[in-house]
């Protein structure tokens, strides 16, 4: 977990700490409560959290957390609004990464765009007309999911891909890739023919002005591109691709960046 106090386009001070006791709610939620209290200050005017989980946006309650065990369904806005007397936004982690770049980052002056991180799994997150756009239930921009070859884009274009495909970690194959080890390149051109195919989904459900790769995985850019871009090659509208900015994301923090816009 991270926190930061931010004013404007600047983070004053900044904290992380691991989650420990993920199948314990009460102990996540200490931890995150003391996490917050150990950044706050007078001054600040609300609290933005990105969370990566479906939200009921209304409410403020996340669901099904897929990496905490205990996070079923927790009321997480009414929980700290009570605790800390301040008002409470609640969001998809992806959605805070892109709406950090629309407002503060490599995306700023675009009105559609697309965010897609790259991590353990892969994540979206969607801008449309300077809006952010959550969908009704938080879960709009979520290509992963979307049925591709035998599984899902996910299991091909994020770390799942090198543990299922290469019995290897992205990591590792990153560094052997730094190397100049020969399958762990080949693994990686492989990742960019697929991340070739899961921009083109992009480009046809929403026609983006541009697209920002982020997460881990976007470390490694220069290692997949080649493919990426020729895979893109056979798109159907050509024009699209041509017309397309596609940035990678250059600021570790631009997710906290995004949380607090929840609120500004």
């Amino acid at each position: 977990m991270r926190a930061g106090r931010l004013e404007q386009d600047r983070i004053l001070i900044q904290k992380s700490i691991p989650l420990r006791d993920k199948d314990v709610l009460q102990k996540t939620l200490d931890q995150l409560i003391a996490l917050i209290r150990s950044v706050l200050d007078k001054s600040v005017t609300g609290i933005g959290i990105g969370v990566p989980s479906v939200i009921d946006l209304d409410t403020g309650t996340v669901r099904d957390v897929t990496n905490i065990s205990s996070w079923k369904k927790v009321e997480l806005k009414s929980i700290l609004e009570a605790e800390f007397q301040l008002p409470v936004r609640v969001n998809n982690d992806v959605n805070c990464f892109i709406l950090g770049e629309h407002r503060h980052g490599v995306a700023k002056g675009y009105s559609n765009v697309v965010g897609l991180a790259m991590g353990t799994g892969l994540g979206g997150g969607v801008i449309i007309n300077n809006e952010l756009y959550p969908g009704r239930n938080c879960g709009a921009g979520e290509f992963g999911m979307i049925p591709y070859l035998d599984d899902t884009i996910e299991a091909y274009c994020s770390g799942w891909f090198f543990i299922k495909k290469h019995n290897t970690s992205a990591l590792s194959a990153f560094h052997k890739a730094g190397e100049g080890d020969k399958d762990a390149l080949e693994s990686w051109k492989e990742f960019g023919t697929h991340m070739g195919h899961a921009i083109e989904t992009v480009i046809y459900t929403y026609d983006p002005e541009a697209i920002v790769l982020g997460g881990s995985l976007s470390n490694a850019f220069n290692f997949f591109k080649d493919s990426m871009f020729e895979s893109m090659k056979k798109i159907v509208f050509p024009e699209s691709v041509k017309k397309l900015k596609l940035f990678v994301s250059d600021n570790s923090n631009i997710a906290l960046l995004g949380a607090a816009s929840l609120i500004q």
